[in-house]
């Protein structure tokens, strides 16, 4: 862990950045093994996550071999997440100020934006109306006639019960997202002891209905034929860590707090481990004992707690999921965004850019994005498909080209200086990105590369980073006196 003087800290405040953006004093990092064991958890157990389990079991892989591939994928999670927040954890630095160091202080506002503004705010607004409806469904539960005021009178496209339902679920997101980190962790480790309680139970249950054998034979109705097992596998596995690319390119936001890197790599570790074990046995066991007992393929935990009469346990168990959605959004969006839009407009501090990105993801009428779910995730998948080789450039740069040395007067710069990129671009670092976006998401459009676009973010990760790193040896060769200027600007050892 490196210290930062309150020198330091005062030379970059003077030069305008805010002190969300600003690197964190040692008595400022508080963040243990526990803090970062109950960070995540939410954001394993959410409704989209158990979703995609049923997906999965159409594949046509056995209910063993989906199990497999989520512990396999969570292995691959805490691992990136570990190392992208190594820099976070050793220089208390925010993600949008980290990725300057690999792009270029004019460089990072295109894919910083892309994660924390476009992506994020899209998905928070997402999440929200997602939440909400089922925020309806226990308001509908105790309140019948409150789904019925105002009749089918509409405002930008939304029934009235549903837009105030909307907007109260929002504050609460909101909310959340002001109090920052500090606040989050405190309201995980509330919830995840509700987690084990609710999703454990459902599992426990399914299981008491129909019993273990039935539900490892269990095969969809609609299951798909055909196809190498193998390369399914790997299609689960990717598909659950592109779901993650957004939270492991903006980890820092949260390691920044922790005490040591090893409370932070062992922290997430098994926290990510614990949640998929339990995660990988409970929802093929709720979703396939459900499907078995239903006598119809179930995919969503909501429609299967609106079968229970018991009143208590479903309003119990909506709660629960409400406030997994609101953990994912915390720690996977508004935070992120928050700090995006801070370090893009430096007049912004962090909990103003929360009430922009909120604002913005309010004006977007994400009721209107969901009636096509198509162009949704076909928009979302891109952004994966290009966040994959940003985390490529990043593990590169800062594990291959600069040994984990950081100089952060080369990020926390003086207006108009780009420090030693030619006007802020690290050039290097855009062609790896694009030639592994290419390859990675060119299967959408070229036939012959489709292979590699079902293993979007396996394949960006891996040419980004390769092709990266490659680059970098050439250009020291074409340049040596660059990199000499740049190897006494922030010591490299090349």
């Amino acid at each position: 862990m490196v210290e930062i003087s309150q020198e330091l800290l005062k030379k970059y405040s003077d030069r305008g950045y805010t002190k969300e953006l600003l690197p964190k004093e040692p008595s400022q990092k508080t963040w243990g093994i526990f803090n970062y064991f109950t960070l995540w958890m939410g954001s394993v157990h959410n409704v989209p996550n158990y979703v995609a389990v049923g997906g999965f079991l159409v594949l046509g892989l056995s209910t063993i071999n989906v199990m497999g591939a989520i512990m396999v994928s969570a292995l691959i999670v805490s691992l990136i997440m570990v190392l992208n927040g190594a820099a976070g954890s050793k220089y208390g630095i925010p993600f949008s100020m980290l990725l300057r160091a690999s792009y270029g202080i004019r460089g990072a506002l295109f894919p910083g934006l892309l994660r924390g503004g476009i992506a994020a705010i899209m998905w928070f607004g997402l999440q929200n109306y997602a939440g909400s409806l089922a925020l309806l469904i226990l308001i509908g539960k105790l309140w019948p006639n409150f789904l019925t005021i105002w009749g089918p009178t509409k405002i930008l496209g939304i029934t009235i019960p549903r837009l105030i339902v909307f907007l109260i679920f929002c504050g609460a997101n909101i909310g959340i997202g002001l109090a920052g980190g500090n606040i989050l962790n405190k309201f995980t480790a509330i919830l995840n002891p509700l987690i084990y309680i609710v999703f454990g139970g459902m599992a426990i249950w399914t299981i008491s209905l129909v019993g273990f054998k039935e539900i490892f034979a269990y095969v969809p109705k609609n299951v798909q034929s055909g196809g190498n097992h193998l390369f399914l596998f790997f299609i689960i596995v990717n598909a659950i860590i592109a779901v993650w690319s957004g939270p492991m390119v903006s980890v820092s936001d949260f390691t920044q707090n922790s005490k040591s890197f090893k409370a932070q790599s062992v922290g997430q570790t098994l926290g990510l481990l614990v949640s998929y074990i339990l995660f990988a046995f409970s929802s093929v066991c709720i979703l396939a004992g459900a499907s078995v007992h239903y006598g119809v393929d179930t995919w969503n935990v909501l429609d299967i707690v609106k079968r229970w009469d018991n009143i208590f346990v479903s309003i119990f168990a909506v709660m629960v999921i409400l406030m997994t959605t609101i953990s994912t959004n915390a720690t996977g969006n508004i935070i992120p965004a928050g700090y995006q839009l801070a370090a893009t407009f430096k007049k912004l501090s962090y909990k103003q850019g929360v009430l922009l990105a909120s604002l913005i993801s309010i004006i977007i009428c994400p009721w209107k994005l969901m009636e096509n779910q198509n162009s949704i995730y076909t928009f979302l998948d891109i952004i994966g498909g290009i966040l994959g080789p940003v985390i490529g450039v990043m593990l590169s740069h800062y594990f291959v080209v600069i040994h984990q040395k950081i100089n952060l007067d080369s990020l926390y710069t003086e207006e108009g200086n780009f420090s030693y990129y030619k006007n802020g671009f690290n050039s290097l670092a855009f062609i790896a990105t694009i030639v592994a976006g290419i390859l990675s998401l060119g299967g959408k459009i070229i036939t012959v590369l489709e292979p590699l676009s079902r293993l979007s973010w396996f394949v960006g990760i891996i040419v980004a980073f390769l092709v990266y790193s490659g680059l970098i040896m050439i250009d020291k060769k074409r340049n040596p006196e660059i990199y000499k200027e740049i190897k006494g600007e922030i010591d490299l050892d090349f």
